[in-house]
């Protein structure tokens, strides 16, 4: 789970988490100018609540527990009907809720869909200005997005040429294949994948066999900073005519140090 963000929902400061890249909202948040967590727990023993949250995991989770969903919604709207975040998720397995302990950042959370829905059931009008403001903070994020995908291209762009370069230049005979100079280059973009990351792009993908791409497609804005950095550094290394194993060691060295530069020693990930 990552940290949480917060949107202003007619003076209300409204959590949103993001987990497994969807947005959870708090629900704990959105009832605060209505009432406390109580608000929460008689929305869910209304019919209309259990079979929506039911429906929802039905079409989005494939691991819920179908048979406890038709005894909820069966004993939904008794009197002596009772039911919980924790309850549901224990009984169910549903990920549409998610109950987070914790004094700062704790409480319910919802997937959006479903807090829009309990958004509805405390006030339209509520709804509608969260709708508006999650709206705003999903504009802002893809413009960072973009911003730092122009940024990764441009860095790319600049160092790419005179890495190849050098490659071509220092490490390649005239005379091999087109094929056999495309090892080279592969070898080579390994080298700085270890140096960074720590594993070839090969041992990455048999690491992540359901993820798209590559190692570099996942990586965070200040490792591709020092990425591109690292293939100038090692151009002047090839020139320098020193071995791979030795200009590995080199790099591995430089990207840590880049890489407490960029994040600080307190959030540094080991490198080694």
């Amino acid at each position: 789970m990552a940290k949480n963000k917060t949107i202003s929902v007619k003076g209300t400061e409204v959590a949103i988490l993001k987990h497994q890249n969807d947005n959870y909202i708090s629900l704990t948040d959105m009832v605060k100018p209505f009432g406390d967590d109580v608000m929460i727990y008689s929305w869910m023993r209304n019919r209309n609540t259990v079979e929506f949250i039911g429906i929802w995991e039905e079409l989005n989770n494939p691991d819920f527990k179908g048979l406890e969903f038709e005894t909820f919604k069966t004993l939904a709207g008794l009197n002596s009907f009772h039911l919980t975040p924790k309850k549901w998720i224990d009984a169910t397995n549903a990920i549409g809720i998610i109950s987070k302990a914790g004094r700062y950042g704790g409480g319910t959370f919802a997937h959006s869909d479903i807090a829009f829905e309990f958004g509805s059931w405390l006030s339209p009008e509520f709804k509608l200005y969260l709708i508006k403001e999650f709206q705003r903070l999903k504009e802002d994020e893809n413009d960072r997005l973009k911003l730092e995908w122009n940024l990764q291209r441009t860095l790319s762009k600049i160092n790419y040429r005179i890495h190849t370069d050098a490659i071509k230049e220092t490490l390649i005979p005239p005379t091999i294949t087109k094929a056999q100079s495309g090892i080279v280059y592969a070898s080579e973009a390994d080298m700085l994948n270890v140096a960074l990351f720590g594993v070839t792009a090969k041992q990455w993908r048999d690491a992540n066999p359901g993820k798209d791409g590559n190692i570099r497609d996942y990586a965070e804005l200040e490792q591709l900073v020092v990425l591109t950095n690292l293939e100038s550094i090692n151009s002047v290394l090839i020139r320098q005519q020193l071995a791979q194993s030795e200009r590995l060691l080199k790099l591995n060295e430089i990207a840590i140090t880049q890489m407490k530069s960029l994040l600080g020693n307190n959030n540094m990930k080991k490198l080694k």
